[in-house]
């Protein structure tokens, strides 16, 4: 057990988080501690699947662990707590109010008079670079300014500790670029009241560029696998060769954690979790790898900026590529196999047939579906067939997505058809 020290904000004791399945419990964080003190921003960085988001909100109080602890200056948290505020992905705007009524928002429950609300709120307008808009409604603002109505709507109430759950994925590169160093410029001036920010991200540039500790979270079920101490001052310079330098080794950690997580298990199962990559992603991928200047082997962090993808969108595909025997990983490279090389040197149908054929050997739900499909007379069965047998191994949010890269990935690879109004598998229409 860790000693409190007195700087300390917030303390999380191997907290884990569970859920109940047919066939055992369901593990989304598993024996997670951290601390945060006084004049810290630290990051939480992962994969879908790590929990961040789920150890967000219990953090906030939101939610109850199903074991460990939570301390907030010192006392336990069992539910919502004073003095902690929290930014959405999503903006979470009432459509219906003006930009100080939002903010007000925030103060209302606190029983805080009405004169002093509005002097609050239009602080925090100022603060946040609103002022001018008070009286604008969220359907005439821009996804940047609607995020800036969330940032003041938080900092109202006066936070110790502000929770962000990937507040800038939202919004266009320009944007978030802009808000990231507007909050940093606040916060290094000491204009904000704020003591201690945690920020959800799969920015892994994001995380370097704004934090003094970056958290990784490995998947499946949310563990902390490393704690990653940012040695830039601010303000920081992406285009330091040593900043880059920094975020490609967390690029080789963090493929070294897939690795260890999924990459060497041997072989899919049916109750295993995928992600509905576009085919469309993979074949890019493989092209781009195959082509000048990487010629079947590529840095990640490197192939990441050219095709402009984040973590939660580049391994995902590096991945299903991996289990479908079209590439390797390796460390932070990722390395064409010959059926890569065969599959980019092909046309269209030749691809199909060869990614029908890897899809049937290695994805073993997509085989089960086929093999259903072929024995029952009418040759159809309904989604929920297969997605309730899911369920039983993995969440319901989790399986509905699996689901859905199945029927993606069997519909390019003509395996089957799919009809998405009355969600029923055929082999109507399929080429023998």
């Amino acid at each position: 057990m860790r000693v409190m020290t007195n700087n300390e904000i917030l303390r999380v004791d191997h907290v884990r988080r569970g859920y109940d399945k047919s066939n055992g419990e369901l593990l989304v964080l598993d024996d997670v501690s951290l601390q945060l003190v006084e004049g810290e921003i630290v990051g939480l960085l992962g994969r879908s699947g790590s929990g961040k988001s789920s150890l967000l909100r219990i953090i906030s109080g939101l939610t109850q662990p199903n074991s460990g602890s939570v301390t907030y200056l010192g006392q336990p948290v069992d539910g919502p707590i004073e003095g902690v505020a929290m930014v959405f992905q999503t903006f979470a705007l009432f459509p219906w109010l003006t930009v100080l009524d939002n903010v007000e928002a925030g103060l209302e429950p606190l029983g805080v008079p009405r004169e002093e609300r509005r002097r609050r709120a239009l602080a925090a307008i100022d603060l946040i670079g609103l002022d001018g808009f008070e009286n604008a409604y969220p359907r005439e603002l821009s996804g940047g300014m609607r995020q800036r109505v969330g940032f003041a709507r938080a900092l109202v109430v006066n936070p110790t500790l502000l929770l962000m759950d990937e507040p800038f994925s939202a919004l266009d590169v320009l944007t978030a670029e802009t808000l990231r160093t507007d909050l940093l410029d606040l916060w290094n001036e000491k204009k904000l009241p704020i003591k201690s920010i945690l920020i959800v991200t799969h920015n892994i540039e994001e995380a370097v560029f704004m934090c003094d500790r970056i958290l990784v979270l490995s998947s499946n079920p949310g563990r902390l696998a490393t704690e990653i101490r940012v040695p830039f001052p601010h303000p920081r310079n992406r285009l330091d060769p040593a900043f880059r330098q920094f975020v490609d080794d967390i690029y080789a950690r963090m493929t070294a954690h897939v690795l260890a997580e999924t990459i060497n298990i041997k072989g899919l199962s049916i109750g295993s979790r995928l992600m509905p990559v576009s085919t469309n992603l993979m074949a890019g991928l493989m092209e781009t790898l195959a082509a000048a200047p990487y010629n079947g082997r590529a840095d990640l962090p490197d192939v990441a900026t050219r095709l402009q993808l984040e973590v939660d969108d580049l391994f995902p595909v590096a991945e299903i590529l991996h289990h479908l025997d079209f590439a390797d990983l390796n460390a932070g490279d990722i390395t064409l196999t010959n059926n890569g090389k065969a599959f980019t040197a092909h046309g269209m149908q030749e691809r199909k047939q060869m990614f029908a054929q890897q899809l049937l050997r290695v994805v073993p739900l997509a085989a089960r579906i086929v093999t259903v499909l072929k024995e029952r007379p009418g040759h159809r069965a309904p989604r929920t067939r297969f997605q309730q047998e899911l369920e039983d191994y993995l969440s319901d949010d989790v399986a509905e997505k699996t689901i859905d890269a199945i029927i993606l990935w069997g519909r390019y690879a003509e395996i089957f058809s799919y009809d998405d109004k009355r969600e029923v598998f055929s082999l109507e229409d399929v080429v023998e």
